[in-house]
This record gives C-alpha cells, structure tokens and sequence, in this order.
C-alpha cells in the first residue's frame, strides 16, 4: 500500500519527536485493522478474507467468491469449488404430454377369447439299409443320398442321423395245437431272438391261440423272459388247449397295447400266419397296420421244415393246405413290409442266431429322416411314401465287394402314413 504524500512545510514546523510518534501511530494502524479482521473471522467462520487462501475442508458460504490458485504441479488444491444446485423449473413451463394409452381390442358380443396355433407337420422316416446277401448295415450314407417322396413329390430332407438306441419290442408268438413242430420252432425262434437283447432294452411276452395270453408284462430283465419261455417248453409235449388261431386280432391286440407306449415300438410276430376264427378280415387288418404310427413289425414263420417235407404231396387236401401256408406266408411278409420290418422263413434251427442278427441290426442302426410334407394339409388321408438311394451325381447308388461284383441291397421303411386330422 502506498503512503499518502504530506506537505513539506508542516514537517518543518513539527518537533522531530512529535515526528516520530505520527510516524509510529500511522504504521500501526495497517496491524490494528488486521487484528480486527482475524476477530471477526473467528466469529464467522467460514468466511474468507481477501488475500487469503482457504484451508482444506474449511466452508464457503453460498455466494461468496472463491479465491483460490491452481497448483503449480496438479496436487490437490482443496475445495472442488461452489456447490451445483439444480435449476429450478418455470413455472410457465408446459409439463410433456402423456404417453398414449395402448389400444384395447374388444371381441363381438358372445364371442369368448380364443387363441390361434399353427402346427407345421412333421415326418419322422427310419429308413434301414442292409445288404440282401447277408443282411448286413450298410454304415457310412450321407443325407445327399436319400431321396424321399410324398405321393410322387420330392420331399427336402431337414434332419438326418444315424441311430443305434435301446429298443421296445413285444414277442407275439402262436402257441396252438397246429402241430409239434410249429411250437417247437417258436421256442426256438424267441429264444435265439432274446439272447440278443441288452440291459437297456424293454421287452414283453404274449402268445395266442384262440385267445390271446400275457406271459410277461415289459421288463428290463431278459432273466423273467427266458424263464416265461421255458415254462411253455415244459408244456410243449402235452396238446394245445386250441388248435385254432386268430392271428388277426391277436395282432390288432398288440397294436392297442403299443399305442400307449411313447417312441418307435418293434413287434416280433412269431407264427405259421394262417388265421381260423378272427372277428377281423385280412383288409380290416391290413389298414390297421398301416394306419399304426411308430411301429416296425418282424415276422418268422414256423414250420418252415415240416412244409418243406410234404410239400407236393399227392391228393386234393394236401394241395389245399399248401396253398393255406403259402397263403399264411405271404401274409406275415406283408406285415413286415408295410411297416419297414423283415420277414424271415428258417427251416432248421442253425439259421435262427443269424437271422435274429439281422433282425437286431434292422431294428437298433437305421438311417433318421426328417421332413415337412410339401402337402401340410390335415385330412386324415394317407400317403404313400417312397426312398431312394442316389450317388453324387443323381444316379441309382451301386455297392461293391472287394472283387467289384455288384450287390444287391433292400431299403427297410414304412411305405406310407397316415396323415392327421384337424379334429384330433
């Protein structure tokens, strides 16, 4: 601060000791008014006074400036700065508008709330391939050599794979008094078939003559089949209760019962295939098999070496039950076919572990197609379903032994399907 500047002549007329008193009371008076001002910053604290900087944490009044340098080389510096309070909003100020209601939609007048579903429908195909020589899978296809069709319609194949699962199958084999031999080789034929069996497979037992009988119920325990087999192999040397038998309805006994089993059920329909006194006729059963869904049916017939034996014989009654058991054998083949199955007819028991082989292999490793059905209508109506294997190029797939000879193979699937119905 700088002193104000005073006449000369009145330092003349003065005494140098009054002189020095002003000069002292004039100094002190700066200091004087310092002390002042700390007492009054001791009674508001606070507030700042100016030329001095404010100590950490020390309040601010609102309003009050801050005066406060920037450290030299970016430290703390205390004070952030006033404190941001939140405008206030004008009161003339229009609030936003309110977001729309969502519209409401109100059903006619006796009209209750209903909901819309669409199924796309969808084929499931097992398709197995075995070689005709020796029944043998053929492994190692590819989803481009399959050609499905619908009713003569090319079909897009979505889903391919290769399964091998744990199987459901029910032994349906005819117990009569036919003849000594026809039991005999049922025996023998369900027999060889349980031994290939696996722990995880279910499996149940019925046989029939003019009646149908349970022996076992489906087990996982190959134990309780084997033991049902051997009770009737005690029997077999006395007679038959019935020589008659209804293979028809026995059939359509087994198919109510599988149809209340979820997934792909296999029956081992073991019998001479002739039918005496069914309620149903052979189309009754031939468009109930067909109608089935997810059931494969292999058939055996019995007898195979005693009509091997007589066949030809002279006289009128021996031609006529020749052609009852051609007749019987073509039947069961018809069944096998129908549902994607096979048909076997063994004359001597050394056939039967290589035909139950094939069987085995036919029913566990299969080729699984999937596809929507160009026609999606739900009729009720069935389709006609037909497989083909072609190479890379489209043409007809050819297989070859080690000596490129040609082999000849058979393509195992359910030949048609019934389609559902918009009621069911």
């Amino acid at each position: 601060m700088s002193m104000p500047r005073l006449n000369a002549s009145i330092f003349r007329r003065l005494s140098p000791g009054f002189l020095f008193l002003a000069m002292l009371a004039y100094t002190a008076a700066p200091l004087c008014r310092a002390q002042s001002s700390g007492q009054q910053s001791q009674q508001q604290p606070g507030q700042q006074q100016p030329g001095q900087q404010q100590q950490p944490g020390q309040q601010q009044q609102p309003g009050q400036q801050q005066q406060q340098a920037a450290p030299d080389s970016g430290g703390p510096s205390g004070d952030n700065g006033p404190i941001a309070l939140p405008k206030k909003k004008d009161a003339d100020e229009a609030p936003p508008p309110p977001a729309p209601a969502e519209p409401k939609f109100k059903n006619p007048a006796g009209m209750p709330n209903t909901s819309i579903r669409i199924e796309v429908p969808e084929v499931t195909l097992d398709v197995g391939v075995l070689l005709e020589k020796n029944h043998q899978f053929v492994p190692g296809l590819k989803p481009s050599n399959f050609r499905v069709y619908e009713d003569g319609v090319e079909q897009q194949i979505l889903g391919f794979k290769r399964t091998e699962a744990p199987i459901t199958v029910l032994i349906l084999m005819e117990y009569a008094a036919r003849g000594f031999m026809f039991r005999v080789d049922a025996l023998n034929s369900a027999w060889a078939f349980t031994q290939q069996l696996r722990p995880q497979d279910y499996v149940a037992m019925m046989t029939f003559d003019l009646n149908t009988h349970i022996v076992s119920d489906f087990t996982q325990n190959k134990q309780q089949i084997l033991e049902g087999i051997n009770e009737l192999a005690n029997e077999v040397w006395m007679p038959a209760a019935f020589q008659e038998t209804d293979i028809f309805d026995a059939l359509n006994e087994s198919l109510d019962r599988l149809s209340r089993i979820e997934g792909e059920k296999y029956i081992l329909l073991v019998a001479s295939g002739v039918d005496t006194f069914s309620k149903l006729t052979l189309d009754q059963i031939l468009k109930r098999v067909k109608a089935s869904s997810g059931v494969s049916i292999f058939t055996i017939s019995t007898g195979g070496l005693l009509l091997a034996m007589t066949e030809g014989n002279p006289g009128m009654m021996a031609g006529m039950r020749d052609m009852t058991y051609l007749q019987a054998e073509n039947q069961m083949k018809t069944f096998s076919d129908l549902t994607g199955g096979m048909h076997f007819a063994p004359r001597f028991v050394g056939e039967l572990p290589d035909d139950m082989r094939a069987i085995n292999e036919g029913i566990r490793a299969k080729y699984e197609l999937v596809y929507h059905p160009s026609n999606s209508k739900q009729d009720g109506t069935v389709r006609k379903i037909h497989v083909e294997l072609v190479d890379e190029e489209g043409q007809p797939l050819r297989f070859q032994d080690e000596k490129h000879k040609q082999l000849k193979y058979d393509l195992q699937y359910r030949d048609s399907y019934k389609a559902k119905q918009e009621v069911e």
